[in-house]
């Protein structure tokens, strides 16, 4: 811990409450980039523009992809009024309809579709489950490339996965043909300074890292930890939620009426064009 600057140990102490209990770690040129990330929602009034959104999309189409199949796109939308109307897809959120450009990133099987029709080949092993994980998989992949390079341009994000809360609605705003599907979205654009965001901390690193073997013997006492340092946090920002992470954490997961639409989600991506065989 002590090879890493003042800077980087700083951004340790937000990311994980306390340098106390986190392992060494190596420095790299990326690193500060990658601890000083936060949900963004504010933004200034700057406009984004295409070189910068040619710029993200490339670092996105620089991500691994499974068998070099690319089987993602991204949508960039500026127009207020389609802003405004996916906001209200996604429960109002008011930083989808204000942000500079939305970016919707899709797990894209229609490509390979229209590409075997005109090849005259079958296509049909994108009716199967495998085929929709690697499109979602490849979508998340390349836009946490593009958030990166965003950020390291000195703009700010937040992913939307309300955008899947009514995905036949998203899918009839964009447009999109069948077997294709908005993962999330993302909100980009220069960061508001009068409106700051702070870094959320996150589990002890020993919590989700295993060696050989999973191991939760030590859960309690990480999870214990992180109720506390997410409690601190919580009263630093002014925040009021309804108990600890843990709690909160679960309340999600409670059962279907959690899921706010979501749980129907099979259904509707059998009526987009996906089997899921």
């Amino acid at each position: 811990m002590n090879s890493l600057s003042a800077s980087t140990q700083d951004l340790l102490r937000e990311r994980y409450g306390s340098l106390d209990a986190l392992p060494p770690l190596r420095p790299t040129p990326v690193l500060d980039t990658l601890l000083a990330h936060r949900s963004v929602r504010a933004f200034s009034d700057q406009p984004v523009d295409d070189e910068t959104v040619h710029t993200l999309v490339a670092a996105g189409q620089s991500a691994s992809t499974s068998s070099n199949l690319q089987v993602w796109s991204v949508v960039a939308i500026r127009d207020p009024e389609r802003k405004a109307r996916l906001s209200q897809l996604a429960k109002g959120q008011a930083h989808v309809a204000n942000c500079p450009v939305l970016l919707l990133w899709l797990a894209d099987l229609s490509r390979l579709e229209t590409l075997g029709a005109q090849q005259n080949m079958p296509v049909e092993g994108t009716d199967f489950l495998e085929f929709f994980l690697m499109g979602s998989v490849d979508a998340a992949l390349a836009a946490q490339n593009a958030a990166i390079a965003a950020e390291s341009l000195g703009l700010g994000l937040t992913f939307i996965g309300g955008m899947r809360d009514h995905p036949a609605e998203v899918a009839a705003e964009l447009g999109l043909p069948p077997k294709v599907f908005a993962v999330f979205g993302m909100t980009v654009g220069y960061p508001d300074p009068a409106k700051p965001a702070s870094i959320k901390p996150r589990l002890p690193l020993q919590t989700v890292l295993h060696h050989e073997q999973y191991d939760a013997s030590q859960l309690r006492e990480h999870v214990d930890q992180y109720n506390e340092t997410m409690e601190t946090f919580y009263k630093k920002e002014g925040m009021t939620p309804r108990g600890n992470w843990e709690r909160h954490s679960l309340k999600r997961a409670s059962g279907p009426e959690a899921l706010t639409g979501r749980d129907v989600l099979k259904s509707v991506l059998r009526k987009l064009g996906f089997p899921l065989r």
